[in-house]
């Protein structure tokens, strides 16, 4: 096999291992986000202008040289001879000169390209704000879940101290500090309600088609993706729609800048006259042509155009720059991500764990309040950061993955190729 049909192969390999990635539990099928993308105002916009595209290239193919038809009707009087009826009659039509009509199907049929591009990344953008907002509503209902323990934990130790305090082995500072931590607690239990209704309510307005239950799904742990990431992050850059809508771009305003300096010669009018004098004692038929004269304007016109096609190149490079910057910057979040997950995860076991033994020892009474209510809040300070670090993973795991059109918006067939 040739070096082009194994690279072939191995892409074909790589796209098929991509649409068999499965996304962790607590994401929406794929149906409900296919319908949700699908009806995202910004991705029907871009289809809609996709339609202008195909317009206006219809516009460039047939060209705005119609026919145009002219006459006039005079009644003129001759001394000594009378007066006659006039007429005359001219059918008009510019000529669009050779390579005119060609640059202009070029210049359409690649703006539909730019146009097919921006809406697919339209819908690519979509799926990121729909990956950001879903894990705002995943990433609340865990601080309240963790909340909901800690009030549970603080309940706990508050009614210990009340029945110490009745048996007069507890001191009414005791009794304060519990009050305080509890109220803390549940201060912040309240604030993670509050911002778990503010991700439903919108995540619910922006994606109205997207199913939600009655409380979040577990946030799940993060898992690498199936393919490395030095292969999505290829992918990033290969199937970016953003990259090809600016290099088609740039060709249609080379497209256009040629178009621009063949029309510096213009096109001339041509046309066929009848005319008809002395109430039709004079009869004839002639042929009539007419080209504008000067070139200031089109020559200007001329240079505005290969101006701006210079200009799309640079903007090419700059567009190829971010993307690259943005493949780079997702595998550098998922790997320093999931380490930190990772820590944050060991993190909250051990503290989990000495909470525990605290809760022991205060039980026996070889432990302090204090010292007990400070170690519940270093656990539960613990177990808030890992749900953080847990959620900045999957997040960042979830974004490589749109962004190299693995899921929720797939590369179309002729991006995939060798």
């Amino acid at each position: 096999m040739s070096r082009f049909g194994c690279a072939g192969v191995a892409l074909l390999l790589v796209s098929c291992a991509a649409r068999a990635q499965v996304l962790p539990l607590g994401f929406p099928s794929n149906e409900d986000v296919d319908r949700a993308l699908d009806s995202y105002p910004a991705v029907a916009a871009g289809q809609a202008r996709i339609n202008a595209a195909r317009a206006n290239a219809d516009m460039l193919r047939v060209g705005s040289h119609e026919f145009i038809l002219s006459g006039a009707f005079s009644r003129r009087t001759v001394e000594r001879e009378g007066r006659f009826d006039e007429s005359d009659a001219t059918l008009s039509r510019i000529v669009r000169l050779p390579g005119k009509a060609d640059l202009d199907r070029k210049a359409g049929a690649l703006g539909i390209d730019v146009a097919e591009n921006l809406s697919e990344d339209m819908r690519h953008q979509a799926a990121l704000l729909l990956s950001e907002r879903w894990h705002d509503w995943l990433q609340a209902g865990e601080f309240v879940r963790r909340d909901t323990q800690a009030l549970t934990n603080q309940d706990a130790a508050l009614t210990a101290v009340e029945r110490r305090k009745d048996l007069r082995d507890a001191a009414q500072i005791d009794l304060d500090q519990a009050r305080a931590a509890r109220a803390v607690v549940e201060a912040q239990l309240a604030e993670s309600r509050s911002l778990l209704e503010k991700a439903r309510v919108t995540l619910a307005a922006i994606f109205p088609e997207i199913p939600l239950s009655a409380e979040p799904p577990p946030l799940a742990d993060p898992q690498l993706p199936v393919q490395d990431v030095e292969v999505l992050r290829t992918l990033v850059i290969e199937r970016s729609h953003e990259i090809r809508a600016s290099e088609r771009e740039a060709q249609r305003l080379s497209v256009v800048a040629n178009r621009a300096r063949a029309d510096r010669i213009p096109d001339p009018t041509v046309g066929v006259r009848v005319f008809r004098e002395r109430g039709g004692l004079e009869r004839g038929v002639g042929v009539s042509l007419s080209v504008p004269l000067g070139w200031g304007y089109r020559g200007a016109g001329a240079q505005r155009a290969s101006a701006e096609a210079t200009a799309a190149e640079y903007d090419l490079a700059e567009v190829r720059r971010a993307i690259q910057a943005i493949a780079d910057a997702d595998v550098s979040d998922v790997r320093t991500r999931i380490a930190a997950w990772t820590s944050m995860a060991t993190s909250a076991r051990s503290a989990a764990e000495a909470a525990a033994r605290t809760q022991r020892g205060y039980q026996l009474g070889a432990i302090d309040l204090s010292d007990l209510l400070y170690i519940q809040k270093q656990a539960n300070d613990a177990h808030r950061a890992e749900i953080a670090a847990r959620d900045q993973a999957s997040r960042a795991v979830i974004k490589i993955q749109i962004d190299s059109h693995v899921i929720w918006a797939p590369a179309h067939h002729d991006d995939v190729g060798p």
